[in-house]
């Protein structure tokens, strides 16, 4: 018989224990059909908290590092101009780190989820981690009533088809027609919107009997919850206003892409932006009003968890990450 001191069997316990969760999203993940890729130790990183009633949970669909940030951002700048900026915010000045946070909404009467990540195509690269993270967080992709598409860039649409078929089987989805309009407009083909074009007709066309389009002038997914044109990033990109009990927050989505480089000089390109111009004026627009009523924000492409403040600095703004102010 091998014996056990009491230090060993608690070391023992414990590793058991932290280990529990990962078995049970393992096990879930399993049951739902949805992959996961076994290289990672532990679940995606979600953050909860609350709006008011309406719960709040972030998750890092994933992470991917790029070089040359300056061909990113501020593509009408010097790239020594780019380098400054950068290094003056305590950043390196030859990559960056781009991160994806769909979230999840659950009202009371439904759960919401803004935005897809990466899905099946993004997980070869350690992305695509949104079912996983749900999992984690206690939420399975069939408890999703309504999925809210931001503007449709891949990274946005990716996760709505697993193995061919909807990922949450039974949800709605609400998004903004214009948008829509855009993509599967044939007039796309052979234009550079073409590759995009194809994402949408594959993940999101499919699923146009059962979404419930918004005009130009906004509209509510449920109570509480209510989009807001923020045109330019994408054709038809929308922001949506999140309201219970007094507390507010901002789902910015793709309006600001960068903490430093985009909310800093909201006047630069970004190469992603669809229409430049308009990008820019529509990110002074919606930070002017975030700073304006110190109301916080929520951007897809923010340092997780995403989530902050902003203040008026020279000609933009400062990024002010959230601590415990909805914790009282």
């Amino acid at each position: 018989m091998v014996s056990m001191d009491r230090r060993t069997m608690m070391a023992g316990a414990a590793l058991s224990a932290l280990a529990a969760p990962a078995v049970m999203v393992r096990t879930a993940l399993a049951q739902s059909g949805t992959s996961m890729n076994i290289n990672h130790a532990m679940p995606p990183e979600t953050h909860r908290f609350k709006v008011g009633t309406f719960e709040v949970v972030v998750i890092k669909d994933g992470a991917r590092q790029s070089g040359a940030p300056g061909e990113t951002f501020g593509t009408d700048q010097k790239p020594e101009t780019v380098s400054a900026l950068l290094k003056q915010n305590f950043l390196p000045t030859d990559a960056f780190v781009n991160g994806f946070s769909p979230v999840l909404i659950n009202t009371g009467s439904d759960v919401i989820l803004f935005d897809t990540g990466m899905g099946e195509q993004g997980r070869a690269n350690g992305m695509g981690r949104l079912s996983e993270g749900m999992m984690a967080a206690g939420y399975a992709p069939e408890d999703v009533s309504i999925v809210v598409l931001t503007h449709m860039h891949g990274d946005h649409i990716g996760g709505l088809m697993e193995k061919g078929k909807p990922a949450f089987a039974n949800a709605r989805y609400v998004t903004g027609q214009r948008e829509y309009d855009f993509w599967v407009n044939p007039a796309r083909e052979g234009t550079a919107a073409a590759g995009g074009q194809k994402g949408v007709l594959a993940n999101v066309k499919p699923l146009a009997e059962k979404i419930t389009f918004l005009g130009d002038a906004g509209g509510d997914v449920v109570s509480g919850i209510h989009g807001e044109a923020a045109f330019g990033h994408s054709p038809g990109h929308m922001i949506y206003r999140v309201e219970s009990q007094g507390k507010q927050l901002i789902l910015a989505a793709d309006t600001a892409n960068h903490f430093v480089l985009s909310l800093q000089r909201p006047d630069w390109e970004v190469k992603f932006d669809m229409d430049k111009a308009a990008a820019a004026s529509t990110r002074k627009q919606v930070f002017d009003m975030v700073a304006a009523d110190r109301v916080a924000f929520l951007g897809y492409h923010m340092p997780f968890p995403s989530v902050g403040y902003v203040e008026k600095l020279d000609t933009g703004y400062r990024f002010v990450p959230k601590s415990y102010q909805f914790d009282i």
